[in-house]
């Protein structure tokens, strides 16, 4: 195989866009964030990455909270439009015909198109160069009743989430595996 060696970049791929809900619930906020991820289990943490100029970093940093939802196949126009429009300047909850609810956990609003619903207080703030990292706790997950099946169990496939890979929004494919499945044994069939 040749290579090429480049500069160094932000070239991991592909990433979960998501749609970050924050500011006060009487006039929220929409921001599309595309570097978003979990950075710990126990506490359950995650991080968003915003440049300081952009409004919602102020409302964030000002707060303390934020919202992460994630973006089904439905949602990729507003997740495109709400990542080339400011806050500053238009309702993008009015404009995209988007519903905002209050949080359960955090003092702003979720996404109520959304199926998932992650509620962050943010526990620290870095400053790294272009972009502000923001570490959170995640205090409360919400979750659409009909992603669960009859015993419960959560079925993500069913939320037709989307992933943005090198400037193109698209939907996830078939399953490849699970979690474990290249060392977990064989079942033998049992004899009668």
């Amino acid at each position: 195989m040749s290579r090429q060696v480049w500069k160094g970049s932000t070239l991991l791929n592909p990433e979960p866009p998501v749609l970050v809900s924050c500011g006060p619930r009487e006039r929220p906020n929409l921001i599309t964030v595309g570097w978003c991820g979990t950075i710990c289990t126990q506490p359950p943490m995650l991080s968003i990455s915003v440049r300081p100029e952009r409004y919602s970093h102020g409302l964030i940093r000002q707060s303390g909270v934020f919202v992460v939802n994630l973006p089904t196949e439905p949602l990729t126009r507003a997740v495109d439009w709400c990542g080339v429009k400011s806050g500053r300047d238009v309702d993008k909850f009015a404009a995209m015909g988007l519903h905002a609810a209050p949080a359960a956990q955090v003092d702003t609003v979720v996404l109520e198109e959304s199926p998932v619903n992650l509620e962050c207080r943010v526990t620290q703030v870095i400053p790294l160069g272009s972009h502000d990292l923001f570490l959170a706790e995640v205090v409360a997950v919400d979750v659409d009743e009909a992603l669960l099946d009859e015993t419960g169990k959560l079925c993500l496939e069913r939320a037709r989430l989307i992933v943005y890979s090198h400037g193109e929004y698209l939907a996830l494919g078939r399953r490849l595996g699970s979690f474990g499945y290249s060392v977990r044994k064989r079942r033998t069939p049992r004899r009668r």
